[in-house]
Formats: structure tokens, sequence, C-alpha cells
């Protein structure tokens, strides 16, 4: 089988490259930052209690204090928020940079500009998301609308880097045919795979992930009592303090089974689809489906990890990273896959 076609890398693919692993450091900052409840360690936006930085002397943290007596200083907390918002901000800044480099290259053959200007779209409203998590007091849809729009950043980066790099697959008239009836099975995965993602972060953000430490039973039962409307209540009101969350106990075991629900039926998904990615005869098709399965398959040895273990903070951030890596390895197969060259036709 024919390797990849290599070509010349287009202008600002080691840009795109440095920004995307800085958004996969951002995600894994942010999760960091969730999971550690450090949403509100610094109750004030762009800065920390009026600080450009955080307080860390006494006589700041006195003042604080005084300033936010419902929300002391607490340098455990503060400090992951603002290294998470010094991060993203760099990163917004490194997209701004492909938007100028793609907007000077927009008249170029096949030239991806579009992209890194959506890019700069989305991480403006990630910006006015990340105030408002902390704004809005932790308000679960922001919370969650937040995590997405950070792992959708990171995986259109990556696609952007991919678009650049401009490696081909080459694939005979048969593989190709096959691709083709596959487009419409790799775009079902990657709508399921975000939304398990979307349901992960509606757990972290109701706090729901405790609400079962047994498995695969969830206290002791394979159906336990749940709330499923107020589990799922998206109207819930913008106001109270949402840390620690306000749901009760059958409302926070239904995200959990829901998103448990989820695990299977990706995992399932995810397994019929590499099993079709086998039998198409090309060598980097053959890889990515094992690529696929072996993320897979840590994901949910981790998820269980996360039950078992009562969501150790290393496991539960690797969780949310596995996720996001998830998604970027269909998102890397369907950018191989849409740009494989079309085989000549033979006379």
């Amino acid at each position: 089988m024919a390797p990849a076609k290599t070509s010349m890398p287009r202008p600002g693919y080691h840009l795109a490259l440095f920004a995307t692993c800085l958004a996969a450091v951002v995600v894994m900052l942010g999760a960091f930052t969730r999971l550690s409840d450090a949403g509100l360690g610094c109750p004030d936006w762009p800065g920390c209690y009026g600080h450009l930085m955080w307080p860390t002397e006494a006589e700041e943290v006195a003042r604080a204090d005084a300033l936010y007596p419902d929300m002391p200083v607490d340098t455990d907390k503060t400090w992951p928020e603002m290294v998470h918002r010094y991060f993203a901000s760099s990163l917004g800044l490194f997209i701004i940079a492909l938007s100028v480099i793609a907007w000077r290259h927009r008249e170029a053959r096949n030239y991806p500009f579009r992209l890194p200007l959506f890019l700069l779209f989305l991480v403006v409203w990630q910006g006015m998301f990340g105030m408002w998590t902390v704004t809005l007091k932790l308000w679960p849809q922001v919370v969650t609308v937040h995590l997405l729009g950070g792992i959708s950043t990171l995986s259109l980066l990556w696609l952007f880097t991919l678009r650049l790099k401009n490696q081909r697959w080459q694939i005979d008239s048969t593989s190709w045919g096959q691709l083709q009836g596959l487009r419409p099975a790799l775009i079902a995965a990657v709508v399921i795979v975000f939304l398990q993602i979307a349901l992960g972060g509606w757990i972290s953000s109701n706090y729901a992930a405790v609400a079962c430490v047994d498995f695969p039973t969830c206290r002791g039962e394979w159906w336990p009592a749940m709330d499923l409307a107020q589990g799922f209540n998206v109207t819930q009101g913008i106001g109270p303090n949402y840390l620690g969350g306000l749901m009760n106990s059958e409302a926070r075991v239904a995200i959990h089974m829901m998103h448990r629900l989820g695990a299977v039926i990706t995992s399932v998904y995810l397994l019929v689809f590499s099993v079709l990615l086998f039998k198409v005869a090309h060598r980097g098709v053959r890889r990515m489906a094992v690529a696929i399965l072996a993320v897979l398959a840590a994901q949910v040895a981790l998820g269980i990890t996360n039950v078992l273990l009562v969501i150790p903070l290393p496991v539960a951030v690797l969780h949310n990273a596995g996720g996001a890596l998830l998604l970027v390895s269909l998102v890397t197969l369907g950018t191989k896959m849409w740009m494989a060259e079309k085989p000549v036709e033979q006379d």
C-alpha cells in the first residue's frame, strides 16, 4: 500500500501545531481547576481579588478577605484559576496570529483561511463563557458549554494543523469507495463522542460523579431510583452559588447513570465502527482504528477507576483528557479521509 503523500507544510503550520499543544494544556488546566473546586478560586474577573495575579502577602490576603468576606482567599484555589486564565489568554493571542496569517494567504489555493477565523470567533466566546463561569457562580449550563467550547477549540485547531501539514493518503479505488461509504458513520461517531463529553461535563458541573461509588451497579442496584426531569433540568435559575451542586441525590444519580449508559452506547458504536475500518485495505486507516480502540479502552478503564476510587484528582483529569483525545482521534481520521487523494481512473 502506498504511503501518505508528503508535501511541504503550508504557512502557519508550526504555529498551529504549537497552538494545538497549548490548547491541550488549557483543556487539562481547565479540568484540574474544575475538579479541584477552584472554579471560584477568584471571585472576580479578569483579576483575582483585585490583583493581576493573586494575593500572596499577608496584607494583600487581609484586604481581599475584607473585600470578599463570603469567599476568603484560598491559595490552593487561586493559583489554578489564574494559571488557567493566563494560559487561555495566551492561546487567544496565538489564534489571533493564525487568523492574520490565514487572511494574508486567503488567495492561496486550498488554504483553509475560514477555519482560523471561526476559531477566533470561538475563542472570543470562550473568554466570555470563562467570565460568566465566575460571575454567574458556576452556573452548570455555562460551565458545561465552556467545557465543550474548550474541547471544540482543541479539535478544530488540530483539524487546522492537519490541513496545514498537507499530508495526504494515497489509496486505491477499492479503499476509496469504502472510505466514502464510511463518512456518515464517522460523522455519527463524532456526534456520539461529543454528546458523551457533554454528559461528562454535565456530571462535573452538577457534582454528580460521586452519586454512584460502586460498579457495575449503582448504590447496589442495576437501575436505582433517579429523577431524570430534575437531573436534566436546564432551566436552573441564575443567582445561587452552584459550588458543590444544588441538585438532590436522585437527580445526580440520573445524570451519572445516563453518562454510564452513554459510555456503553459510545463503546459499542466505536467497536463496530473500528471493525468496519479494519475491513479497509489501507495501513493508515487500520492504524487509526487501533488508535481509536486504544484510547477507548483507556477511557473506559479511567472511568471505572474514577468510580471505584471515588474520583481521585489525577485520574479524573486524565479521564477528561481521554475524552478530548478520543474526539481528536476521530477528527484525525476524518481529516485524513476527506483529504485522501482520489485515485486516477485508468483508461
